[in-house]
């Protein structure tokens, strides 16, 4: 099957709209010719002021041929607006169903696909990738047209006046195009792949980076601490001195050749005056050294059309590596889940298809059970929780929700079973009504109060003279850590669904907030199946049954005093727990 080309995908997102881009070309291209009309004009003008010389008086058609350069001038402007009106409104209309298909083909794809993906480089290809197709329909493809226009008439007038001078204008093009293909090939199609690969991961990384702001602060630390996003930094001010400096010869020869046609033409008028100069060559010298910038100005758009195709497909190609991705598949007969029961089956999992994270996983969990994941860090722990509530589905195994598989329960009816309260809860830039009732969009202001009540929010609402009115993100109005996970408590409160997963909920709560958290998380949990994931242990010590992972492996399971009686790898977390809690700053006497 013949490949697409990125042309026409483009024009297949245009719709009806393509003949708006279509006609923007035609529109530019006779712009281009009319813009040439005005030289003639000019070349008139000096034709009369030469026959008539000294007695300029006597050149009466001057005024005329002035106006019509000017108005061929303006004209040849009105014609090209109106081709970047047409082509303006068919870019949008791209830009914008691309987007548009990105984000609910988005929306279709598993949870935890952003944050796999990177929602720094994900962003960067919603906006920008759809951004780069816009500015190539816009303003690159019409300018296109208009400069393949150009040297076609370019041609007509070269040759018309004196084929001999035509064609020493076009040896530093020929020149300059060579050159240019040198630049423009599959070595340069890769250096883009490339450049835009390092924005991404700086992009990525900066988010990330913006991300742990709070946690640098806490522990003092410095930016370099941060080494991922210095690395794309450094390797990013690296390729671009490489690549400048690759560049840097051939475009410094390419400058040379298409702005050395004066050289060519005098030394052409050299050649062909040694014998004398003929009737009309002076005029025609001079006509050729007026219009040549033109060849110039034409050949440099042209290559940077070149790299733009490149910068488009780029984009393309960026924007497929979303589309590609597998949606969750949909099951055409929904279920309803029986009860609040949870149940793993040989479960394996894998982000790059290569090496698992979760292996050979099985448990479960009875209605109204609370569970607790425990274990070293990159353990398995929190990838199995995205699991059970479908961020991602397993390669291997089944999932069962209340004895029904997770694939063939609806995506609204498990949203309305599971709910979440991670380590850092994310808020928008809304009220804290709006932001609670995120979690059940047609609560009333009374449910959403007690909510608020329930999860130890209230001390928070009279810090602010507007209560629960207060927009959060704006002129200094920010929560703490704690605070924003026990509106987060609150959010799933008002939700209350009968699977609740804590995942490190407490990590940056502070001594007061913690046990406000605490004491909201034990009233959220009454009559529910909780999954709790935790590094302070103390957190998990009522749990009905806590599961120890090692390398994406149950290594141990049990009651907490069960655990604590075996020599295994629980114990030993407990002892160094234990032992960490004791320590005391000592004062000097």
């Amino acid at each position: 099957m013949k490949k697409q080309s990125n042309l026409s995908r483009l024009m297949g997102y245009a719709g009806n709209h393509r003949f708006l881009t279509y006609g923007s070309w035609v529109l530019s291209a006779l712009s281009a010719l009319v813009a040439l009309v005005p030289f003639w004009y000019i070349w008139r003008i000096i034709k009369d002021v030469l026959e008539v010389y000294p007695h300029f008086e006597k050149a009466q058609n001057l005024p005329h041929y002035g106006w019509m350069a000017v108005l061929f001038a303006v004209l040849s402007i009105i014609i090209y607006v109106a081709a970047l009106m047409c082509s303006h409104i068919s870019a949008f209309r791209v830009a914008s169903n691309l987007r548009s298909i990105m984000m609910h083909h988005i929306a279709r794809l598993p949870l935890g696909f952003a944050e796999s993906f990177g929602s720094g480089r994900l962003r960067k290809i919603v906006n920008e990738s759809s951004a780069a197709t816009e500015t190539y329909l816009a303003h690159q493809l019409p300018d296109k047209a208009g400069a393949i226009a150009t040297p076609c008439g370019l041609l007509v007038l070269l040759f018309v006046f004196d084929w001999r001078l035509g064609i020493l204008s076009l040896v530093p093009v020929v020149l300059g195009f060579l050159i240019m293909m040198s630049m423009t090939g599959k070595k340069m199609e890769q250096k883009m792949k490339e450049y835009q690969n390092a924005l991404d991961a700086m992009s990525n990384e900066a988010v990330e980076y913006v991300r742990g702001i709070p946690v640098v602060k806490t522990f003092g630390q410095t930016v370099f601490s941060f080494k991922k996003l210095k690395a794309t930094i450094d390797n990013y001010g690296k390729w671009v001195i490489a690549y400048t400096k690759d560049l840097r010869a051939p475009m410094m020869w390419y400058t040379t050749a298409i702005n050395g046609v004066f050289a060519f033409l005098i030394a052409g008028a050299l050649l062909f005056t040694r014998n004398g100069i003929e009737d009309g060559f002076l005029l025609n010298l001079l006509f050729y050294i007026i219009i040549t910038p033109v060849i110039s100005l034409t050949l440099t758009k042209i290559m940077f059309m070149s790299e733009n195709g490149m910068i488009v497909a780029d984009a393309l190609q960026r924007i497929d590596s979303v589309l590609t991705q597998e949606p969750l598949r949909e099951t055409d007969k929904p279920q309803k889940p029986k009860d609040s029961s949870v149940e793993l089956s040989h479960v394996h999992f894998s982000y790059d298809g290569k090496k698992d994270v979760i292996k050979n996983v099985s448990l479960r969990m009875k209605p109204g059970q609370t569970v607790a994941f425990v274990g070293p860090s990159g353990g398995g722990k929190s990838t199995l929780a995205n699991i059970i509530s479908r961020f991602f589905d397993p390669q291997r195994g089944t999932v069962k929700i209340g004895g029904v598989n997770v694939k063939d329960i609806g995506k609204e009816e498990l949203m309305n079973t599971v709910s979440f309260v991670f380590q850092n809860s994310r808020l928008i830039k809304a009220s804290i009504l709006d932001n609670v009732r995120l979690g059940k969009p047609d609560a009333t202001k009374e449910q959403v109060m007690r909510a608020l009540e329930a999860a130890q929010c209230m001390d928070i609402l009279e810090k602010f003279p507007k209560g629960v009115e207060t927009v959060l993100g704006t002129k200094g109005v920010y929560l703490s850590g704690g605070e924003q996970q026990r509106i987060a408590i609150a959010r799933a409160m008002l939700k209350n669904t009968p699977i609740i997963i804590l995942d490190e909920a407490t990590a940056f709560a502070d001594p007061d907030n913690e046990n406000k958290v605490q004491a909201a998380f034990n009233e959220l949990a009454k009559g529910k199946t909780v999954i709790m994931i935790a590094h302070r242990l103390s957190t998990v010590a009522n749990a009905d049954c806590i599961y120890v992972l090692k390398d994406g492996e149950i290594a141990e399971s049990g009651r907490i005093n069960e655990l604590c009686e075996k020599d295994g790898l629980f114990a030993k977390m407990w002892k160094d727990y234990q032992t960490s809690i004791q320590w005391k700053v000592a004062k000097e006497g």
